[in-house]
Parts: structure tokens; sequence; C-alpha cells
């Protein structure tokens, strides 16, 4: 059995897989072009290792021809320790999504061949780790192969990453994301958080009172409480001052990749625009991508190495 190219109408010619924590998206692929996109809620997070292929072959079966292979190509969690299978990490400095470092996964269905992306590593200055934004980073320097300079990717584990002549040369990762779910959801602030609007100017705020004070960073937590028992504090200032004092936490800490280079940041649109907005306000030349879905140029721009290679 061979691996074709994808000719039968229908069919596809490779297909490309994002596969998270929560979710699984795929693409029916034709070179470097996405005929068919699907998900589902099998992410990795509820599935044993022998529940990977079936949850694969429920949403790509029928785009796989019979009597020829058909490359899955795979990025994100599937490739964890507790995955399908554990792919590596790749020690920076190094590209991104490097498919030569692509690890098989083991397939019953011989209509498959899956192969998962690994992520990247760091030693020092600090142990750190990263899976998944790799394939974002590969998508961005497809688009701007020229890119020297930081790449910010805020979210529940957010990523700083120093990327120069196409690597990923060192990294950080903050929880901003996961603390601020703990904060408004499991402590004491959380009865002050009720409000699903944001306040700009106590956004900016807490960023400046972490940047300038971050040993404060606790005590500022709690004055969040008491102001809104004092003082009336709104619950949309009170949502935004708690964001703001986290981004500025995160911000002070990753001061040595932001400072003097340019930042391109990679995220939802709002919370993407809350980073631009914090770190222009400290004087850094930021700017939010719209470069539709980086994941997907990643994966093609994988493929694609993995044709000429």
């Amino acid at each position: 059995m061979s691996l074709g190219d994808g000719a039968e109408a229908g069919a596809a010619a490779w297909i490309a897989a994002d596969w998270g924590t929560s979710g699984l998206r795929v693409w029916r692929m034709r070179g470097g072009a996405a005929q068919e996109a699907r998900a589902s809620a099998d992410g990795m997070g509820a599935l044993t290792p022998d529940g990977f292929e079936p949850a694969l072959l429920t949403l790509i079966e029928d785009w796989l021809p019979p009597g020829r292979r058909t490359l899955v190509l795979v990025c994100g969690m599937a490739g964890a320790r507790q995955g399908w299978v554990e792919a590596p990490y790749v020690p920076v400095p190094c590209a991104p999504a490097d498919p030569a470092a692509a690890t098989p996964a083991p397939c019953a269905d011989p209509r498959l061949s899956v192969r998962i992306l690994p992520g990247l590593s760091q030693a020092a200055p600090h142990a750190d780790v990263m899976r998944g934004e790799e394939t974002q980073l590969a998508g961005l320097l497809a688009a701007r192969p020229d890119f020297d300079g930081v790449v910010c990717l805020p979210g529940t584990h957010g990523k700083w990453v120093h990327v120069s002549a196409g690597e990923a040369v060192s990294f950080l990762t903050c929880m901003t994301g996961e603390l601020f779910a703990l904060l408004s959801d499991a402590s004491v602030l959380r009865h002050g958080l009720t409000g699903a609007g944001f306040e700009e100017a106590a956004f900016l705020e807490g960023v400046e009172a972490a940047m300038d004070r971050p040993q404060s960073f606790s005590a500022r937590l709690f004055t969040i409480r008491a102001e809104g028992l004092l003082n009336g504090l709104s619950p949309d200032a009170a949502r935004a001052r708690l964001s703001g004092l986290l981004i500025g936490l995160e911000l002070a800490a990753a001061k040595p990749w932001w400072l003097g280079r340019p930042v391109a940041i990679i995220g939802a649109p709002a919370l993407s625009a809350r980073y631009e907005a914090a770190l222009r306000a400290q004087g850094a030349e930021a700017r939010a991508e719209d470069g539709g879905d980086l994941t997907l140029r990643g994966l093609i721009a994988a493929h694609d190495a993995l044709q000429k290679g």
C-alpha cells in the first residue's frame, strides 16, 4: 500500500490535524489548500491512548480512499506524554514544527499514516516546554519569513518566544490565564467580579501597579475586594483591574524578552488587544497579528518541508 496523491473526488491528499486538550480540528487538504474542515470535542484530556485512532476516524474516515495510506500530520497534545504517543520535545534553538522530528503514531487501520509534530523544550535559563504553539510560530514565519523579534501568545499558559533567523531561540511560559480563572472563580475576589464589561482605565492602572511594584502583587489583589466593599468599585472595573495586575506581573517577568524588540501578538482578538495596550503603555513596539489560522498555516509549512525532504 502506498501513499497516493488523493486525486479521488472527496478524498484527502493529506490531512492536517490540531489536537488540543479539549478538542480536535481536522482539514481535508489538497496541496496547500484546505478543502473541508471538521471538529469534535474529542480532546486529549478525554481520551486514553487507544482512543485516539477511533476519535480521528470518526471525523475523517470518508476522506480515506481504499488501497493507499493517507498522511495525517498532527500538532498539539496528541504528542503529550499522556497522549496518543509521546513526541519528544526538540530543544531550542531550533526551527519550530520541524517535520523531520515528527513521531509516527501506531495505527491499526492500514489507510492511516499518522505523524505527530514535536513540541519545544528549554533547559536554560530555566526549564520550560511548549506543545502546539510552535506550529503557530511556524505559521507566522511562513507568512513573515524575515521576522526577528518576540512572539507573544497569550492564553491559559501564555508564551513569550524570541525568534531570530527562522528559529525559536528562547521562551518563557506564564500561567496568567489559569491564575485569572482561579482567582475569579475560586477566591474571595469572585464576589466582586460578576460583571461582563471591561474598563480600560482600570486595566491600565492594574498593569502599571504590577509593573511598578511586582512585590506588592498579593496585597494589590485584596484591594480589589476592599474597594468593592468600601468605595463601590464596579464589577467591570474590578475584573479589569485583576486582568491588569496579572498581565502587568507577566510583563514584568517577560521584560528581558520584549524590551527593545518588536512584539507580534498571536491570540484571541480581545485578549490580544489587552496585551497590545499594556505593552504600548510600557513603550514597547507591539502589534496584534491578524493572520488567519496560523496553526493551519504552520501545518501546511511543515507538510511542504516534509515533501521537499
